[in-house]
């Protein structure tokens, strides 16, 4: 399978291509710089590897949440190919990447746990937590966003008794001081500086492809989580 993923949704900007299984990235953190780097990377990558983007099987892209305007770009050039190739889109959730980046940076384990926050803004956190099944993240609940003192683990009896192990990722746990106690006791690794990569994204949508995951061009959109999202055009921006 020959896989393109992108990723704008956080301050780093990534694409990654998966060719059988192995896979080759470009990542920049460039809060402010995703639509100058995001077609060059594509481009690098593919001139790297010597292919033209029909050759390419699938598209996929971290599809939130996330920055509203990060998601908006990668979102907008995943369509605007698949449109092109014709080529099936498989969305990712950019909580869902970061938590089987947990798994990987980790070295966890299957039943393992990762409770994974985003800065949402407006004094809100975006919030997801996984167990690690034979090394991929399966949600437990529901993804959402809330305050930082709402976030929750779960309602199984054991999941606060120290037989389950917790790791937290993403850059929401630099809010951590206003979560719950039990919580952040709960955690035995703390990652905030785990920002999303491309090459997670490209991972998990192969499994998913794999698994007749898909979407046509039309129906890649965004994962905002808010039914309404607090922002501002800028002059200029579309």
């Amino acid at each position: 399978m020959k896989l393109l993923a992108l990723d704008t949704s956080s301050e780093g900007c990534s694409a990654a291509l998966r060719l059988d299984g192995a896979v080759t990235e470009r990542f920049e953190r460039a809060p402010r710089g995703h639509t100058r780097l995001l077609m060059p990377m594509v481009r690098s990558l593919l001139d790297e590897q010597g292919m033209a983007p029909s050759d390419l099987d699938a598209l996929a892209f971290a599809c939130g949440p996330g920055s509203f305007t990060g998601v908006r770009i990668a979102t907008g050039v995943v369509q605007g190919l698949a449109w092109g190739l014709n080529l099936p889109v498989v969305p990712v959730s950019s909580l869902a990447a970061v938590a089987l980046g947990a798994a990987r940076s980790l070295s966890l384990g299957d039943g393992d746990r990762v409770a994974v926050a985003f800065d949402a803004r407006m004094g809100e956190v975006y919030w997801g937590c996984y167990r690690i099944d034979q090394g991929l993240p399966v949600l437990l609940g529901d993804e959402r966003v809330c305050p930082p003192e709402a976030v929750s683990l779960g309602h199984s009896d054991n999941e606060l008794d120290g037989t389950v192990r917790w790791v937290a990722a993403g850059p929401g746990w630099a809010l951590q001081a206003q979560m719950p106690a039990a919580v952040r006791e709960a955690m035995s690794v703390t990652e905030p500086d785990l920002l999303l990569r491309a090459a997670w994204v490209a991972e998990l949508a192969e499994a998913m492809v794999r698994q007749g995951g898909g979407v046509p061009a039309e129906q890649a959109q965004p994962m905002y989580l808010r039914d309404e999202v607090a922002w501002k055009k800028l002059p200029g921006r579309g």
